[in-house]
């Protein structure tokens, strides 16, 4: 599998979570946007952060 389309670092600083405000982390390898504090994993598609709630994955915190 083809390493993921990277994401503009510029985007990366100014989005949060859209649930409860805060910071996201980046898992490069596995192309999302992780909110720990919302238990939330949001996808990344084609180097695109998908900030929707509905396509986030439920993740173990």
């Amino acid at each position: 599998m083809a390493d993921p389309a990277p994401v503009d670092p510029k985007l990366l600083e100014v989005l949060v979570c859209p649930l409860t405000k805060g910071p996201l982390i980046y898992d490069r390898a596995a192309g999302e946007l992780i909110s720990e504090k919302a238990g939330l994993a949001f996808p990344i598609r084609d180097g695109i952060p998908i900030m929707l709630i509905d396509e986030a994955r439920t993740i173990e915190t």
